[in-house]
């Protein structure tokens, strides 16, 4: 198992620790012409119901 020789000091650990973030989730515009509505990509409409352009679920 890896061990560490030295111990790392508080900037290198901290600076290290900043890279993870939160990142804002992508939207894309429903492909329904009438809805429009911002949706997560390659997932069927929650407002519609449509995917790829056909009746999948119903509207919620």
């Amino acid at each position: 198992m890896a061990v560490p020789k030295r111990r790392m000091s508080r900037s290198n650990t901290r600076s290290r620790r900043a890279q993870w973030k939160a990142a804002a989730p992508t939207l894309a515009a429903c492909s329904n012409r009438a809805c429009r509505a911002p949706k997560p990509p390659h997932v069927a409409c929650p407002t519609c119901g449509t995917y790829d352009g056909r009746q999948v679920v119903r509207p919620a």
